[in-house]
């Protein structure tokens, strides 16, 4: 729905019907989506206690005949951490490039940025700037919300970049499977090292591949 649309939407009926309208919307709403749009928290508890909205975390709520995707923690954290972007193993999960499950939902952010003391799922944080922060990255939309997402490319250099962390078995499975299926070309990937200064790092492994 278009923005304006949806805020003319919002101010319109009661406060619990402009509440109903506002987790439509959003998919996942925060707090202060329904604050914005006017509706105090008393009515958006009352809503809780009738089962006309779900509280799915502190501060986030859905509706309750709301589909749950596969990557319904993904939409979740984004609405948590607006200026995070989903990396490592969450994005190669994202992506098919991995056979790991992760425990907790990986996000890259700025060297400076706060994060949330109690998220609705378990939180690894990576921190980086300039481009190695904002290059390679895709907005998918994920149960309503515009979810940040490193590109497949982005995402394997990052994983040789944080190789301690995840573990270089893991990098090399994911440059084998983005080259086996072309998720991927060798000059993006080649362009993603460079950004990530891992370029002599994945050099073996990419000339062997290729």
């Amino acid at each position: 729905m278009h923005k304006d649309l949806v805020n003319v939407t919002v101010r319109r009926g009661s406060p619990e019907q402009r509440a109903i309208a506002v987790a439509r919307s959003q998919g996942i709403a925060r707090t202060r989506d329904f604050e914005a749009a006017g509706i105090a928290r008393t009515n958006v508890r009352r809503l809780c206690d009738r089962g006309l909205l779900v509280r799915t975390a502190r501060g986030l709520y859905q509706l309750p005949n709301a589909e749950l995707s596969a990557a319904h923690s993904l939409a979740e954290i984004a609405r948590v951490v607006p200026g995070g972007t989903v990396c490592l193993l969450s994005a190669l999960q994202f992506h098919e490039l991995t056979t790991q499950l992760p425990r907790a939902v990986w996000m890259l952010i700025g060297s400076k940025a706060w994060t949330p003391r109690n998220p609705p799922v378990p939180l690894e944080i990576v921190r980086s700037r300039g481009e190695a922060l904002t290059a390679g990255v895709e907005r998918h939309v994920i149960e309503r919300v515009s979810v940040p997402i490193t590109v497949p490319a982005k995402t394997v250099a990052d994983c040789f970049k944080y190789r301690n962390r995840v573990g270089l078995d893991v990098a090399i499975e994911a440059l084998r499977d983005c080259l086996r299926h072309r998720r991927a070309t060798v000059d993006e990937l080649w362009r993603f090292a460079s950004v990530c200064r891992v370029r002599n790092v994945m050099r073996p492994y990419l000339e062997a591949m290729v």
